[in-house]
C-alpha cells in the first residue's frame, strides 16, 4: 500500500515534493510534515492579520488567502493560495494546506497535510490526517486521531494487521473522497480516492475506490397512540 494508491502532491505543493515520497506508506507521511515545515525559510516579519486573528509562530499565508475577523493560527503553519479560512478556525501546528482550499468555522486542524481544493467548512476535527485533492468533509465529520485505550494505530488488511508504530493517527482520504455530516472516522482509516461514507454512521478500516459506506437500516412503523 502507497501513498500514490491515494492522492498525487499538487504542484501547488511542490516545495515539499522532497519529504513526500510516493511510494512510502501514507501514514509515513505523517511524521514528514514537521521536517518539510522546518525546511521552510518563512518569513521574518510576520504577515498582517485583522485584530481578532492570533498569530503564534511562522506562518505563510499564500496570495488571495482570505481571513475572518477572528482565529487562531499557530506556526509552523503554511497556508497555500486562494485559501479561505473562516470564523473561529484553530490552526495549532504542523498543518501544510494546498491551493483554494476551506478550512471553516469552529474547525480544528493539527499534524496534517491538505492537498489543492480541500472543503472541511463546519465544525471538522482534522488531526493527524491527510487528505487529497478534493477531499471535503461534511458538516461535524471528525477524524478521530486516537484509540480509546491509547495503544498503536493498526491497519488491517487482507493479509493480516499492519502496525503503524503511531499512537495518533486519524484518517487517509484519497483524491476526491466524502465524509457525510456527523460521520466519525476511528482512528487510521484509510478511504480511496472518490470513495464515500454516509452521513452520521462511525467507520474504520479501509474503504476501497469509488465505494460507499453505509449502514442498512430496518424501519419498523408502529401505530402512535394518541
Amino acid at each position: 500500500m502507497k501513498a500514490s494508491d491515494f492522492f498525487a502532491l499538487p504542484e501547488s505543493l511542490a516545495a515539499f515534493r522532497a519529504f513526500f515520497a510516493p511510494d512510502a506508506a501514507p501514514w509515513e507521511w505523517l511524521g514528514q510534515i514537521g521536517p518539510a515545515l522546518a525546511s521552510h525559510a518563512f518569513d521574518a516579519k510576520p504577515p498582517r492579520v485583522p485584530a481578532g486573528v492570533h498569530l503564534e509562530g511562522p506562518v505563510h499565508l499564500g496570495a488571495g488567502v482570505t481571513l475572518p475577523s477572528h482565529a487562531t493560527l499557530i506556526g509552523p503553519a503554511w497556508i497555500g493560495a486562494g485559501t479561505q479560512i473562516r470564523p473561529g478556525a484553530f490552526i495549532r501546528g504542523n498543518v501544510i494546506v494546498g491551493e483554494g482550499c476551506v478550512l471553516g468555522n469552529s474547525c480544528e486542524f493539527k499534524n496534517c497535510l491538505l492537498m489543492d481544493g480541500v472543503q472541511a467548512a463546519h465544525f471538522n476535527y482534522v488531526g493527524d490526517s491527510l487528505l487529497g485533492n478534493r477531499a471535503h468533509l461534511g458538516a461535524g465529520a471528525i477524524c478521530s486521531n486516537l484509540r480509546l485505550d491509547q495503544k498503536r494505530v493498526l491497519i488491517h488488511l487482507a493479509g493480516g494487521a499492519v502496525d503503524t508504530g503511531l499512537k495518533k493517527f486519524g484518517a487517509v482520504l484519497g483524491d476526491g473522497a466524502e465524509v457525510g455530516c456527523n460521520a466519525v472516522l476511528n482512528p487510521g482509516t484509510l478511504l480511496g480516492p472518490r470513495s464515500l461514507v454516509m452521513p452520521s454512521i462511525v467507520f474504520g478500516g479501509v474503504l476501497a475506490p469509488a465505494t460507499i459506506a453505509r449502514v442498512r437500516q430496518q424501519v419498523t412503523f408502529v401505530p402512535r397512540r394518541f
